[in-house]
Protein backbone atom coordinates (compact mmCIF):
# COMPACT_ATOMS: atom_id res chain seq x y z
CA UNK A 1 0.00 0.00 0.00
CA UNK A 2 1.18 3.63 -0.96
CA UNK A 3 0.25 7.15 0.79
CA UNK A 4 0.90 10.54 -0.09
CA UNK A 5 3.96 11.90 2.30
CA UNK A 6 1.77 14.61 3.79
CA UNK A 7 -0.91 12.73 4.69
CA UNK A 8 1.43 10.38 6.26
CA UNK A 9 3.35 12.82 8.44
CA UNK A 10 0.00 14.42 9.58
CA UNK A 11 -1.41 11.10 10.11
CA UNK A 12 1.12 9.62 12.56
CA UNK A 13 1.32 12.77 14.06
CA UNK A 14 5.12 14.09 12.91
CA UNK A 15 2.88 17.67 12.08
CA UNK A 16 0.04 18.71 14.01
CA UNK A 17 -2.17 19.85 10.74
CA UNK A 18 -1.52 18.44 7.21
CA UNK A 19 -0.85 22.22 6.30
CA UNK A 20 2.30 22.38 7.95
CA UNK A 21 3.10 19.12 6.47
CA UNK A 22 2.11 20.61 2.78
CA UNK A 23 4.45 24.03 3.80
CA UNK A 24 7.59 21.75 5.32
CA UNK A 25 7.36 19.43 1.53
CA UNK A 26 7.34 22.79 0.08
CA UNK A 27 10.47 24.36 2.08
CA UNK A 28 12.50 21.21 1.71
CA UNK A 29 12.43 20.19 5.08
CA UNK A 30 11.25 16.66 3.89
CA UNK A 31 13.36 14.21 2.47
CA UNK A 32 13.71 10.61 1.52
CA UNK A 33 16.83 8.99 0.55
CA UNK A 34 18.64 12.82 0.82
CA UNK A 35 16.33 14.68 -1.99
CA UNK A 36 13.73 16.37 -1.39
CA UNK A 37 9.96 15.76 -1.82
CA UNK A 38 6.82 17.22 -3.22
CA UNK A 39 3.77 16.95 -0.91
CA UNK A 40 2.13 15.09 -3.16
CA UNK A 41 5.08 11.98 -3.78
CA UNK A 42 4.31 8.57 -3.02
CA UNK A 43 5.71 6.55 0.24
CA UNK A 44 6.14 2.60 0.85
CA UNK A 45 6.43 0.78 4.43
CA UNK A 46 10.60 0.63 4.43
CA UNK A 47 11.11 4.24 3.39
CA UNK A 48 12.97 6.21 5.78
CA UNK A 49 11.92 10.16 5.92
CA UNK A 50 14.01 13.01 7.31
CA UNK A 51 11.93 15.75 8.84
CA UNK A 52 13.86 19.33 9.20
CA UNK A 53 12.55 20.41 12.70
CA UNK A 54 15.39 23.59 13.47
CA UNK A 55 17.61 22.56 14.72
CA UNK A 56 17.08 18.96 14.84
CA UNK A 57 16.69 16.41 11.66
CA UNK A 58 14.39 13.59 12.34
CA UNK A 59 14.46 10.57 10.60
CA UNK A 60 11.57 7.37 10.43
CA UNK A 61 11.26 4.58 9.20
CA UNK A 62 7.90 3.76 7.28
CA UNK A 63 6.51 0.52 9.01
CA UNK A 64 2.76 1.26 7.03
CA UNK A 65 1.43 3.80 4.97
CA UNK A 66 -1.48 5.47 6.32
CA UNK A 67 -3.69 8.38 5.15
CA UNK A 68 -6.27 8.38 8.25
CA UNK A 69 -4.92 9.67 11.36
CA UNK A 70 -4.47 6.85 14.41
CA UNK A 71 -4.62 7.35 18.08
CA UNK A 72 -1.41 8.04 19.60
CA UNK A 73 -1.19 4.41 21.24
CA UNK A 74 -0.83 2.93 17.18
CA UNK A 75 1.61 4.79 16.04
CA UNK A 76 4.34 2.70 16.98
CA UNK A 77 3.22 0.21 14.28
CA UNK A 78 3.15 2.55 11.53
CA UNK A 79 6.50 4.14 11.96
CA UNK A 80 10.01 3.41 13.94
CA UNK A 81 12.19 6.79 14.69
CA UNK A 82 15.77 5.77 13.61
CA UNK A 83 17.01 9.63 14.21
CA UNK A 84 20.51 9.13 15.37
CA UNK A 85 21.24 10.17 18.97
CA UNK A 86 23.72 13.16 18.23
CA UNK A 87 20.69 14.64 17.14
CA UNK A 88 19.28 14.67 20.32
CA UNK A 89 22.23 16.09 21.82
CA UNK A 90 21.66 18.94 19.50
CA UNK A 91 18.37 19.67 20.85
CA UNK A 92 19.34 19.47 24.26
CA UNK A 93 21.87 21.69 23.43
CA UNK A 94 19.43 24.53 22.26
CA UNK A 95 17.59 24.49 25.28
CA UNK A 96 20.47 24.78 27.58
CA UNK A 97 21.65 27.98 25.14
CA UNK A 98 18.74 29.99 26.01
CA UNK A 99 18.97 33.73 25.63
CA UNK A 100 21.38 34.21 23.21
CA UNK A 101 19.06 32.75 20.25
CA UNK A 102 15.62 33.55 21.18
CA UNK A 103 13.02 32.52 19.24
CA UNK A 104 10.77 34.98 17.16
CA UNK A 105 7.53 35.26 18.98
CA UNK A 106 8.94 34.47 22.29
CA UNK A 107 8.72 38.61 22.86
CA UNK A 108 11.03 41.17 25.05
CA UNK A 109 13.86 39.76 27.21
CA UNK A 110 13.21 39.39 30.68
CA UNK A 111 15.14 41.90 33.20
CA UNK A 112 16.92 38.64 34.18
CA UNK A 113 17.84 37.79 30.30
CA UNK A 114 18.87 41.66 30.35
CA UNK A 115 21.44 41.12 33.67
CA UNK A 116 22.57 37.80 32.09
CA UNK A 117 23.07 39.52 28.49
CA UNK A 118 24.89 42.12 30.56
CA UNK A 119 27.08 40.40 32.06
CA UNK A 120 28.03 38.10 29.32
CA UNK A 121 29.30 41.36 27.24
CA UNK A 122 31.08 43.17 29.92
CA UNK A 123 30.74 46.72 31.39
CA UNK A 124 30.21 49.34 29.19
CA UNK A 125 33.80 51.77 28.62
CA UNK A 126 33.28 55.07 31.07
CA UNK A 127 33.80 58.55 28.50
CA UNK A 128 36.34 60.08 30.28
CA UNK A 129 37.21 62.74 27.75
CA UNK A 130 36.46 66.09 27.86
CA UNK A 131 36.38 67.92 24.91
CA UNK A 132 35.56 71.30 26.00
CA UNK A 133 38.80 72.29 27.17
Amino acid sequence: MEARIDKWLWAVRVFKTRTIAVEACKKGRVMINGSRVKASHMIKSGDVIQVKKPPVTYSFKVLQAIEKRIGAKWISEMMENVTAPDQYELLEMSKIGGFIDRARGMGRPTKKDRRDMDDFVGPEPTDDFDFDE
